[in-house]
């Protein structure tokens, strides 16, 4: 078994951060837009990183000059980085230009395929650089979205221990009630700081990177993404295939935890009020897109293999599921 190390973590304003080697840049245009003028970077190659497919990451590489990868943005142009630089032997260094996902911290870049997600090993970054004022600036809605990879503990470890009550683990997820109750512990730090990083504050900011970085390390002590990832995540990847236009992660996955939570029979006040004031937008989906994906989740989760939790044996829908999301 391996077990991945955390990528390098630097916290400091973007301006301070220099490079001797030659500077290949990844970036998404709205987050390169706004953090532009900070940068002191001289890159040798620009991409401009456009979706979370194999063959477009794959197409990132081709001429690529420049001895590093820079990655400016969010969750896609570091995924996209940490595939390009392990396919080329290029070490990366992630600009996270706001606090969206886990993905920068991770070993692994998720692609979309078929209708789903495929996650790719790659290997975390080299270093992550955190810009508390760049994030405490970013919009609304994106800036501390990646409570959503936190409060998903609450749907994830559920259907964890909903599988060890069917006899649906297998030796390499069994079910450790220790990294349970560290979960546990995560996800109270980030109920506690969802406010707090919600409206910039850069102490706020600062405890919500912490767990995420707690998080991607306790999911790599236990050698898979059990205590933290679940139905709800099932839904977001569902959902996609119903909407036309992309929506960012926290938009699919803060109403997948509520309905999922829902579903498995707790309370979500408290879930519901932390997204809230994270400020992660509840309401983006149409109500159709959500009632069609939530009928068609329990063939999704088989035909995809996805690990076993209540949407393999989905109840009868709770009345009033889906108020307050539409």
């Amino acid at each position: 078994m391996r077990i991945w190390a955390l990528p390098e973590i630097e916290i400091k304003p973007f301006a301070e951060v220099v490079d001797e080697r030659e500077v290949a840049l990844f970036y998404s245009a709205a987050a390169h837009s706004a953090v532009e003028g900070r940068l002191r970077l001289d890159p040798v190659s620009r991409r401009e990183v456009i979706e979370a497919t194999e063959s477009h990451f794959s197409a990132l590489s081709e001429d690529l000059t420049g001895d590093v990868i820079y990655a400016v943005g969010g969750g896609v142009a570091v995924d996209a980085a940490k595939y390009v630089g392990f396919k080329t032997g290029r070490p990366v260094v992630s600009l996270p230009t706001a606090m969206t996902v886990d993905a920068f911290f991770t070993w692994a870049s998720g692609v979309r395929e078929a209708g789903c997600v495929r996650y790719v090993e790659t290997g975390p970054p080299e270093r992550v650089v955190i810009d508390l004022d760049v994030l405490g600036s970013a919009p609304d809605t994106l800036r501390a979205a990646g409570v959503c990879d936190l409060l998903s503990i609450v749907t994830g470890s559920w259907d964890w221990r909903f599988a060890r009550d069917h006899d649906q683990l297998d030796a390499s997820t069994r079910y450790q009630g220790w990294a349970d109750d560290v979960a546990k512990s995560i996800l109270n730090a980030a109920i506690d700081c969802a406010e707090a990083a919600g409206r910039g504050d850069a102490d706020g900011l600062k405890q919500l990177v912490d767990g995420l970085a707690l998080e991607v390390q306790l999911c790599n002590q236990v050698g898979h993404s059990r205590p933290e990832e679940g139905s709800e995540h099932y839904f977001a990847y569902a959902v996609e295939n119903q909407i036309a236009d992309p929506l960012p992660h926290g938009d699919l996955v803060g109403p997948g935890i509520v309905l999922m939570a829902r579903i498995q029979g707790q309370e979500t006040s408290l879930l519901e009020r932390a997204l809230k004031e994270a400020r992660v937008p509840l309401t983006s989906l149409p109500e159709q897109a959500i009632l069609g994906t939530l009928e068609q989740l329990p063939k999704y989760v088989q035909t995809h293999g996805l690990p076993y939790g209540i949407t393999h044996e989905m109840p009868g829908l709770p009345e009033g599921l889906v108020e307050g999301l539409t």
